[in-house]
């Protein structure tokens, strides 16, 4: 229900009704909304959103990093088995000041995942696979644009054929050199 409608339109009475259980046993269960959100969270990072953590570690080029990252975003972003778009990036779009906390962590999260983007195209440029001009911190910053917008596109409809083109077009603006 998070990643469908947000964290503030998600209410414990939609969260009860789905789950099929009373708002007494949601509270004993997890305390409140926002650590039943904050578990959600965990568990789509060690699912469905893992991707992005397997590219990061597993690939050794940047270039090769950022191809997987988009090519695995628009599989992922599109797949039928839950909500399109990536829950990290919509989850938290249009919160109230009451949910701060929750859209502070979700920041967080997401600057992780481009500070480890940036680490990996600063390696690049010191390994001499990305000139010493590059600006490792614009081009991460780009990539991850591309990805928020990737997941905007699919929360509109866009299907996997459609954002594998962005991811293309986005592979294009890799720099030269």
């Amino acid at each position: 229900m998070f990643w469908e409608h947000g964290y503030d339109a998600t209410s414990v009475s939609l969260l009860t009704t789905t789950l099929g259980i009373g708002a007494p046993s949601l509270y004993a269960a997890f305390g409140d909304k926002q650590t039943l959100f904050l578990e959600a969270v965990d568990r789509y990072l060690a699912t469905y959103g893992a991707f992005v953590a397997r590219a990061l570690a597993e690939e050794s080029q940047a270039r090769r990093t950022v191809e997987r990252l988009l090519r695995e975003a628009s599989a992922a972003y599109t797949s039928p088995e839950h909500p399109r778009g990536c829950l990290l990036i919509s989850a938290t779009t249009n919160c109230s000041p009451q949910s701060a906390g929750v859209a502070a962590r979700l920041r967080e999260l997401r600057t992780g995942g481009l500070r480890a983007l940036e680490a990996k195209f600063a390696d690049a440029i010191q390994a001499g696979k990305l000139t010493a001009d590059t600006d490792a911190h614009a081009l991460a910053t780009f990539y991850a644009a591309v990805l928020q917008g990737m997941s905007a596109q699919a929360r509109d409809g866009a299907g996997k054929d459609d954002l594998q083109h962005i991811a293309d077009a986005a592979m294009r603006a890799w720099p030269s050199g």
